[in-house]
């Protein structure tokens, strides 16, 4: 140390950039919002109409952490959507690919695998079904 003591400037700067790194540290988290970790159902959810998934398409139920792919009128697919990196909710589809916000995992929401990694593991299938009108999604059996 050369013995003069920091400038106000440097000791600002120090706290500064401390703060943003506590937010890296949040944003890699489990969950994110320090709300717990996230996790997959463990048990039968109703996640509303079953119409509501296109056919050819995906939907993301986020407060569920799941998502349901629909490859044609009278079949359904259904996988967590808690990423198999760093198990951090993915929160972002585009037509059927999910993307997770954490570290930018890609997966395919028809299949489960991994488009992009990080992650190296697919998506956990989840079983789903029809009833009345509704799907439900579940851990698979």
């Amino acid at each position: 140390m050369s013995g003069t003591p920091p400038t106000r400037r440097t000791v600002l700067r120090g706290v500064a950039l401390a703060g943003t790194a506590g937010l890296g540290i949040a944003a890699c988290s489990p969950g994110g919002s320090g709300g717990g970790p996230a996790a997959a159902p463990t048990a039968p959810v109703d996640l509303g109409k079953a119409d509501e998934v296109p056919v050819g398409g995906a939907k993301l139920y986020q407060d569920e952490n799941v998502v349901v792919s629909r490859p044609s009128a009278d079949k359904y697919t259904a996988f967590s959507t808690i990423c198999t990196h760093r198990q951090c909710p993915i929160t972002m589809l585009e037509g059927t690919e999910l993307t997770c916000p954490c570290h930018g995992s890609k997966f395919d929401a028809t299949t489960g695998k991994v488009l992009h990694d990080p992650a190296t593991v697919p998506l956990a299938k989840l079983s789903v079904e029809v009833k009345n009108g509704k799907l439900v999604a579940g851990p698979s059996a």
